[in-house]
């Protein structure tokens, strides 16, 4: 029995592109000294060193995820490019 499968090209770069949105609208505020006041204790230290490696982790998430959602937006563009080319070289595919 034979199957073909379809590449929905529109829903799928659709659904790549809200993810980039989504990705890009991710904030997360950036903690301050200034906010501690006079506070100048070890544990204020630490825990402001923490909040910004949390910021950049953050950072490096929202960049590797776009830059995987591009990634596969190309390769679903050659996948459409390859199977017209294909159905143009042979006719369409039943």
């Amino acid at each position: 029995m034979d199957s073909v499968v379809k590449l929905k090209h529109a829903d799928v770069t659709g659904h790549l592109n809200e993810i980039t949105n989504l990705l890009e609208s991710v904030v997360l505020p950036s903690p301050s000294e200034e906010s501690w006041g006079e506070n100048d204790l070890r544990l204020t230290k630490e825990w402001l060193k923490r909040e910004r490696e949390v910021c950049q982790m953050l950072e490096e998430y929202k960049k590797s995820g776009t830059e995987k959602c591009w990634d596969t937006h190309a390769n679903i563009d050659f996948l459409r490019e390859q199977d017209e080319s294909i159905t143009y070289q042979f006719g369409p595919v039943r």
